[in-house]
């Protein structure tokens, strides 16, 4: 059913519905991209976050 009707588009406006197909298949492939690393940014952020506040002394504790 899908192939029949992508055969129709491409049938009836030639090959710009093929073009308009492929950009929106390469901005989704850009946009899954660009949410990995900023996954992967996230994840270390809070790698170093939790680093830093283990090695600093907390706010409320003793001084001295």
């Amino acid at each position: 059913m899908a192939s029949d009707m992508l055969l129709n588009l491409v049938a009836e406006h030639g090959p710009w519905v093929l073009l308009v197909f492929y950009l929106l298949y390469r901005d989704l492939q850009k946009d899954q991209a660009t949410r990995a690393v900023l996954d992967k940014n996230s994840s270390i952020l809070i790698e170093i976050t939790t680093i830093i506040r283990e090695r600093l002394p907390s706010a409320g504790g003793r001084v001295g």
